[in-house]
């Protein structure tokens, strides 16, 4: 069976200022894994491989400029290594040549100055002995400094060193001008990068500005907590009790604590108060139990109960509707919207704080008690339905028929807490109604 045939070819072209890629397969592991990383947590996954791109292009670039810049210190020791061998061969030239002059000169035997001291100082010589002597040195020295003088000064052929004097002074001022072009380009090469280099160290703070931004404050999830408020509000209403978004409002101390409810405000002197902390990210054990310590002590409340969207943001080595250090709780709301998890969190945080008070004497903890794990139990078996509506899409409509039927088994336990902790002579709570359920 023949391979397939790929229905169309990368294609990598130029239109103007910019470079068109279309139909290009990357098959680099470490490109693979950080477009999906981009991709799982939401970022753009064309701005990654823009990136990458960019940064790679940049990186390609100043390694080539480097190679450049070896290349040419290369080619130029090459070249002082071969002017130096050179140098080293019209030296031993010169140096035979001097050589031959001195031997014809001054040699022992066939020497010029050996067969003229011989005529003059032969037997057979007439001429003063000292004046002859004395002008035959002088003539032949000045002759041979005369000689070796043109030699050396012309710039012909008579001139041994005149090739190599011109070839080095040539050699020297090509490389003198390669190394200028290049040293050039690298100036101009390296004040782009710097300008490149600061561009992205500010781009880098201003990002990291607009993260502790986001962590600091407004951004924190504005919207989960005007939407948790307005959820809250409707349940508190319910019961009497008044409920205020205090996000932004320092009380005692500090600012946390986003949401404050006043029991039984709505009929008179609230007989307590409960804090609530809205966090859309994760935190861990110590972190959460000192946020909402922190919570109970700026704004003097009786009992904190911390709220996160879904069951993936609940602090670690925490579980939802437990009681930790008696005051404290933790809800995690159904990601479809639900609001039972939060009601029955409200209302076991609602029964603990009355029961606190000294008008709560007369309650029975035990049936309480009883309440409340009856209603956990049916919380849990409506999310197991729910669970189960996600895999069986045929039994829909009998399953949530089961659901209502769970939901009202907890309203019901709702109000059989509410019952118990609600002082004999109270009015009874009002139920919430679909509307506020909704929220």
């Amino acid at each position: 069976m023949e391979a397939a045939t790929p229905l169309r070819q990368a294609q990598v072209r130029t239109v103007g200022d910019r470079v068109v890629v279309d139909g290009l397969v990357v098959e680099d592991e470490c490109a693979v894994r950080l477009v999906r990383e981009r991709e799982q947590h939401g970022d753009d996954p064309v701005r990654a491989i823009r990136d990458a791109v960019e940064i790679g292009a940049r990186v390609l670039d100043r390694e080539q400029t480097g190679a450049n810049a070896e290349y040419v210190k290369a080619e130029f020791e090459k070249a002082s290594q071969g002017v130096q061998q050179e140098f080293t061969d019209k030296a031993r030239t010169i140096a035979e040549f001097f050589e031959q002059q001195f031997a014809s000169v001054f040699g022992e035997d066939d020497g010029q100055l050996a067969k003229e001291l011989e005529r003059r100082f032969g037997d057979g010589s007439a001429v003063s002995v000292q004046n002859r002597v004395r002008e035959a040195v002088a003539e032949t020295l000045t002759k041979s400094r005369e000689d070796l003088m043109r030699q050396f000064s012309a710039a012909d052929d008579r001139n041994p060193l005149a090739d190599f004097k011109s070839a080095a002074v040539r050699e020297i001022q090509q490389a003198a001008g390669r190394s200028d072009a290049t040293q050039r380009a690298l100036l101009q090469k390296l004040g782009e990068l710097q300008k490149e280099l600061q561009a992205l160290r500010d781009e880098k703070d201003k990002l990291e500005e607009v993260e502790a931004e986001r962590e600091r404050g407004t951004a924190k999830g504005r919207s989960f907590e005007e939407s948790l408020f307005e959820t809250v509000d409707a349940i508190a209403a319910a019961q009497g009790d008044d409920a205020e978004a205090v996000g932004d409002v320092r009380e005692a101390t500090g600012k946390v604590g986003d949401i404050v409810v006043a029991l039984d405000a709505c009929n008179g002197p609230p007989r307590g108060r409960i804090v609530v902390e809205a966090k859309d990210r994760r935190l861990s054990r110590p972190a959460a139990l000192a946020e909402l310590d922190k919570a109970l002590a700026e704004r003097s409340a009786d009992f904190a109960v911390l709220v996160v969207p879904t069951e993936e943001e609940v602090p670690a080595k925490l579980e939802q509707l437990r009681e930790y250090n008696g005051d404290k709780l933790v809800v995690a709301l159904d990601g479809d919207g639900g609001t039972l998890a939060l009601e029955l969190g409200y209302r076991l945080a609602r029964a603990r704080v009355l029961m606190k008070r000294s008008d709560a004497d007369g309650l029975d903890a035990d049936a309480l008690r009883v309440a409340v794990e009856r209603a956990l139990g049916a919380l849990a078996d409506e999310r197991k339905v729910k669970q189960q509506l996600t895999g069986a899409k045929g039994n829909i409509e009998r399953a949530y028929g089961l659901v209502e039927s769970m939901a009202g088994r907890v309203r019901d336990h709702l109000c059989e807490i509410d019952t118990i902790v609600r002082p004999a002579d109270a009015d009874p709570a009002s139920e919430p109604t679909d509307d506020q359920l909704a929220l």
